[in-house]
């Protein structure tokens, strides 16, 4: 029997939470990917399903694309893939049913982020998946949920930034409206559809059984409204993009100085009163007195400390901030991130080996983990890159078949 990608691997990577647990992904773009990535860093398996010819919607976004010209690769494709299998599968052919049928019996999650009533069509409706396998646990993604009078819309990141009301937030002013600056209604949804399977997972443990786990991007930008959506909901405030300023503490945002900008946080009398000391400004002054009064004078406050900012340089004025105890920061841009030596510390890049494009680095996984008797790091330390379309079609199917021979 030929051996899969995760098969290759496994003997390398003996640890990871979700070792021994197979996970079917049907999604495709960001949201379903990023979950299901997210699954293959913690040790699971994972397959993923993608249609003939085409496969995955990112495959095709771009540009960048890099590698031959024969055969581009996407960046964003590379971005929500690795640790994963791929087999393409026609979802509207009888083998390609068969196929995904074998592969539901023998999965412990499945994901999808079809439109609602999609699945049912083909006949895989959720008590048709249950009955295929009692304790698979199912993840499905929507744009704006399930049911609801609006639940037949398509969902894309930005469409849902703007509905949430996460860009009525972000931008330089009110008249302003910005998008983030990476698909955050995906990467959430993915996030928050992790979390779903993996509780579900859990719960099974109890009960023998699978659960149906729903989010929408809708849910994942809702879900991270924190104080701003409690300004609304409890104090009856509207609030609106202010640009890189705090809404609610002061200091706190992006302040120019002699060449170029830093940000500080001073979140507490004690590190205000050290900051008014280290800067020259009066701690006590009436306006300053309190952060509620920071706040509300913050157009005179901001002047004055940039002011007392002028004669300091990015890296001058960050080492008397750091001196003086105060959170403070500069902004990168992503070529320095990958470079700084704190990233790479955290294992935040990962070298993986493509079929294509040979040795590439990917932004890594933020969790690590520890056994705590020994200190020894249990993270997963070996991944693959993602896979070419159907590059793991075969091996699959042979090692469904090598399962049903042991199974009778």
């Amino acid at each position: 029997m030929s051996t899969t990608a995760y098969e290759q691997l496994s003997t390398a990577v003996a640890t990871g939470p979700l070792s021994g647990y197979t996970v079917l992904d049907l999604t495709r773009a960001l949201a379903g990917p990023h979950a299901g990535m997210m699954m293959g860093d913690l040790g699971a398996r994972v397959i993923k399903v993608e249609t003939p010819e085409a496969g995955d919607d990112t495959r095709s976004w771009g540009p960048p694309f890099v590698g031959p010209e024969d055969n581009p690769q996407a960046t964003y494709f590379l971005s929500c893939n690795r640790n994963k299998e791929s087999i393409a599968l026609d979802l509207k052919s009888e083998d390609g049913k068969d196929t995904l049928t074998r592969l539901i019996e023998r999965s412990d999650v499945m994901m999808e982020n079809f439109r609602t009533g999609v699945l049912e069509r083909l006949g895989f409706g959720v008590e048709r998946l249950h009955e295929l396998n009692p304790r698979l646990v199912i993840l499905s993604i929507t744009g704006f949920g399930h049911d609801g009078p609006e639940s037949h819309r398509s969902g894309y990141d930005q469409i849902l930034q703007g509905e949430a009301g996460l860009m009525s937030l972000t931008g330089s002013g009110p008249d302003d409206p910005q998008r983030v600056g990476v698909p955050i209604a995906d990467l959430l949804s993915g996030m928050y559809g992790a979390y779903g399977a993996l509780a579900a997972l859990l719960e099974r443990e109890h009960t023998g059984r699978g659960q149906v786990v729903r989010t929408s991007l809708l849910a994942s930008i809702v879900g991270v409204h924190a104080f701003q959506g409690t300004r609304a909901t409890v104090a009856g405030q509207v609030p609106r993009a202010q640009g890189n300023h705090h809404p609610s503490i002061a200091p706190y945002g992006l302040f120019k100085c002699r060449d170029g900008k830093v940000q500080i946080s001073v979140g507490s009398q004690k590190l205000w009163a050290a900051f008014a000391e280290a800067f020259g400004l009066d701690a006590v002054r009436p306006e300053y007195v309190s952060n509620a009064e920071r706040v509300e004078n913050h157009a005179l406050l901001l002047s004055e400390i940039e002011e007392a900012f002028a004669g300091f340089d990015p890296e001058n004025l960050l080492e008397k901030l750091n001196a003086a105890g105060i959170p403070a920061g500069k902004v990168r841009t992503l070529d320095e991130v990958y470079e700084w030596e704190q990233v790479k510390s955290q294992g935040l890049i990962v070298d993986v080996e493509h079929p294509v494009l040979g040795r590439i680095s990917l932004p890594g996984p933020p969790l690590r983990f520890f056994d705590p008797a020994t200190a020894a790091e249990m993270t997963r330390t070996v991944h693959s890159a993602p896979p070419l379309l159907d590059a793991d079609g075969a091996s699959i199917r042979s090692w469904l078949d090598a399962e049903a021979k042991v199974a009778s």
